[in-house]
């Protein structure tokens, strides 16, 4: 098979230790391995690009395993030419097995070009991926919590989500913190209604006449502090994800 890259590295990588091959030419011609392992601590990564440097590896390729992946790519990304391969594929491969197996034979497939690198996007976009997903996440935890109000709510009798379309709103919010203040008037409670919602104050008297207890109370203000500190990192992930984008506008 035809020889694609004359010196070529293999990195089986795992959560505390990579196991790297490197292949290049002997002093004979044939083609030679030599194997060391390194720990992941960014010390030993340094090292490890030290070591395929010194080799003049040209192209080096591991699997995409799990999240361990990342820190050893973006060691070595700007030292030479980094391939993330598919894990599945690689694993497909018969014959592998021992960790040294599997340097040597994700570095004997990268030399004789028998893999294709997976994407991997640049930092930037990597960055703002990351706060995407991240803040994808907090809204998501957010709704739980909105779930979880509303949930109380109903086992204190208080109807509010069946008349205010956002019980969280300026409206809701004031309701809601009168209720954990000791309020439990619903007349009084009502009259803190604002804009159209003052329309549905009879409905709102009748919402929110229930047993809200000191139990209630308690719990509504503490999914109450959660959605508030859920809110404002939703809003510094906003911000942060708006500068970052701005050059790519």
């Amino acid at each position: 098979m035809d020889l694609m890259v004359e010196r070529a590295a293999g990195i089986d990588v795992h959560k505390s230790m990579v196991m790297a091959c490197v292949r290049f030419p002997g002093a004979d011609g044939e083609r030679v391995s030599e194997v060391a392992e390194f720990a992941t601590y960014t010390a030993d990564l340094l090292a490890l690009r030290d070591w395929l440097v010194a080799h003049g590896v040209t192209r080096v390729g591991m699997e995409a395993t799990g999240v361990y992946w990342k820190p050893v790519f973006y060691v070595l990304e700007d030292a030479m030419e980094t391939w993330l391969l598919n894990a599945r594929h690689m694993h497909n491969v018969p014959g592998r097995k021992t960790d040294v197996a599997d340097a040597e034979w994700i570095a004997r497939l990268v030399e004789v070009g028998l893999v294709r690198p997976s994407f991997v996007p640049d930092k930037p976009i990597r960055e703002i991926r990351d706060l995407t997903r991240f803040r994808r996440s907090r809204m998501e935890e957010r709704t739980r919590e909105a779930q979880r109000l509303d949930k109380v709510l109903q086992d204190a009798g208080i109807k509010l989500s069946s008349v205010a379309s956002d019980p969280l709103g300026v409206s809701g919010r004031a309701m809601l913190h009168a209720l954990v203040a000791g309020s439990r008037d619903p007349d009084v409670l009502a009259e803190l209604a604002k804009g159209t919602l003052r329309k549905k104050i009879p409905l709102l008297r009748q919402a929110l006449a229930g047993r809200f207890s000191a139990h209630h109370a308690l719990l509504v203000a503490e999914i109450l502090e959660q959605l508030d500190s859920l809110d404002a990192s939703i809003g510094r992930l906003s911000d942060e994800i708006d500068r970052l984008i701005a050059p790519f506008r």
